[in-house]
């Protein structure tokens, strides 16, 4: 039996991927239903009197400091504080993009795809609980967009994969060319860097966060 290839495996592997989709999305929408909201142009809609009962849950402002960690007290100004670097990151990597991106030919990167705060909506959540949720819907959120623009970025300059494979490459690594594969790079480099028909992020505002 010939052994496949490499792009055959990962034309499975993309096959697989449609279908795990369809099937998250499917999951979903199941999980929509039994918690009785709905998505309207990707806001959250919950069912009426639903959210009177997510209130019934919450605990109040002054319990839930009561009841709170002293390590987590004093650890919150320490994980509040990269809220700056956090910020400064954000303003700069769209600075970058909305240059170097428009200068190179590549697709910008829709900083909205990647920020979410409908965990705002949830009435069992106290003041406090929102805020974190909050802080930690931005702070994920302008990694994964940092991510995107940095994998767009490499894929330009640089698509070449590592003798080693990380833990976690970004999912664009998979049509960089092999390392050490000089042909390759000096002959398809131009093609690659027009190849952006992947640029959408998976995550619709359908997939809710």
């Amino acid at each position: 039996m010939t052994k496949p290839t490499l792009e055959e495996i990962l034309g499975r592997l993309q096959k697989l991927q449609a279908e795990l989709e369809i099937e998250i999305d499917q999951l979903l929408k199941e999980k929509r239903r039994q918690f009785h909201y709905t998505l309207e142009q990707g806001k959250v809609r919950f069912e009426q009197g639903f959210k009177a009962l997510q209130r019934q849950q919450r605990i109040g402002l002054w319990r839930y400091l009561l009841g709170a960690r002293l390590a987590h007290v004093l650890s919150a100004p320490i994980i509040y504080s990269v809220i700056v670097p956090l910020a400064l990151l954000d303003l700069m990597i769209t600075l970058y993009q909305h240059t170097c991106f428009r200068i190179y030919g590549i697709p910008l990167v829709r900083r909205s795809d990647y920020m979410s705060v409908d965990r705002l909506q949830l009435s069992y959540l106290n003041a406090i609980e929102k805020l974190n949720c909050l802080y930690c819907s931005y702070g994920n959120g302008v990694v994964e967009y940092c991510r995107e623009i940095s994998a767009r970025t490499e894929q330009y300059w640089c698509p070449i994969k590592h003798a080693r494979r990380t833990p976690d490459p970004h999912h664009r690594v998979d049509k960089f060319f092999d390392y050490g594969d000089a042909d390759a790079y000096k002959q398809k480099l131009q093609s690659l860097r027009r190849q952006w028909e992947e640029s959408a992020p998976k995550n619709t505002p359908e997939s809710g966060g």
